[in-house]
């Protein structure tokens, strides 16, 4: 596994500069709350005992719609008002933020349009359907994803809610640590998958405007390492080939995501495909919870060779448990 470590900047708790705040994300603690559900945090001595430390799994998997994605998505929705949110709401997406998206519109009574690749997996597109959103099919490139969901935002008048360049988006995946800090209050870490970096910014801003000491370590697949690479140059580095099995982490960072995670992430570890079938395999086997490989990335941090450098009591996040069956073991 390898890292790189920038110098750590102490967040305050109105985190100046970034795209949300902690009292933002209190806000959205109590807005969402009777939506969405509060995940278990669960412990393993298996896991414990493999790592060498005390491991906390934050277990959205457990999430609506089987991810972290239906806290942001909902906050997004929810603070729209009345005469907007009518109109609809549009986003493109192939996973799990297209579900949520879905779900949290469907619930407030509104319209989702999601635009999806053609070659999106049938089982996607099906849960997408089924919590009775619009879906329109485009070529699968992100230029054609673009381009077909500008086309549905003007053909609608809807709103944009994208996966992770987004403040209110943000501020709902924020909301997971709040919870995590509120059911361990003594971690010293939280172990954080990376992707976009909407749900380790929300994260990195709340944990630390409670706890600023707190570390805050980034997991990502070393042949999608474009986020240790952007920290590493200072500027936002382009997505890499999709090779990696973890695809909820392919996505390069945002402009709103990126400064969050140059400024006040502490680390970002890079682990292999081989690291994350593994500890993917292991949580399923001895935790019997079903994890989607993004989510197993964190784990192979928490437990592989990199670990000697974590302290003693560590969350780790599993962002979601939304598996297609007929890749995850190819």
């Amino acid at each position: 596994m390898r890292s790189v470590t920038l110098s750590r900047v102490n967040a305050t708790s109105n985190a100046v500069g970034y795209a949300s705040n902690l009292d933002l994300i209190r806000e959205a603690q109590t807005r969402i709350a009777p939506f969405i559900h509060r995940t278990p945090l669960l412990t393993s001595a298996t896991l414990d005992r493999l790592s060498g430390r005390s491991l906390h799994f934050k277990c959205e998997t457990f999430q609506r719609t089987g991810s972290f994605k239906f806290r942001g998505a909902t906050n997004a929705v929810r603070m729209l008002d009345d005469a907007v949110a009518a109109r609809g709401v549009v986003t493109h997406s192939s996973g799990n933020h297209a579900q949520a998206l879905a779900l949290a519109a469907s619930m407030r009574g509104i319209q989702a349009h999601v635009v999806m690749p053609s070659n999106s997996a049938e089982i996607k597109k099906a849960a997408v359907r089924d919590y009775g959103a619009r879906i329109i099919e485009c070529a699968p490139t992100l230029e054609a994803r673009e381009s077909t969901a500008a086309q549905v935002l003007a053909e609608t008048g809807g709103t944009m809610i994208p996966p992770y360049n987004h403040s209110n988006v943000i501020a709902g995946q924020g909301t997971i640590a709040l919870e995590l800090l509120e059911q361990c209050r003594d971690l010293e870490a939280i172990i954080v998958p990376v992707g976009g970096g909407g749900l380790i910014s929300g994260v990195t801003i709340a944990a630390k405007g409670i706890n600023p000491s707190i570390r805050i370590i980034g997991a990502e697949p070393a042949l999608a390492g474009d986020a240790m690479l952007s920290k590493a140059h200072g500027a936002i580095q382009p997505p890499m080939q999709p090779l990696t099995i973890a695809d909820g982490l392919r996505t390069a960072l945002g402009a709103l995501t990126f400064p969050v995670v140059r400024d006040l992430v502490d680390e970002i570890a890079l682990v292999s495909e081989d690291e994350i079938r593994h500890h993917m395999r292991v949580i399923w086997e001895r935790m019997k919870i079903t994890i989607e490989p993004s989510a197993a990335v964190g784990v192979a941090v928490a437990c592989g060779c990199g670990a000697a450098t974590l302290p003693q009591r560590v969350g780790v996040v599993l962002c979601g448990g939304n598996v297609d069956l007929d890749q995850a073991w190819r």
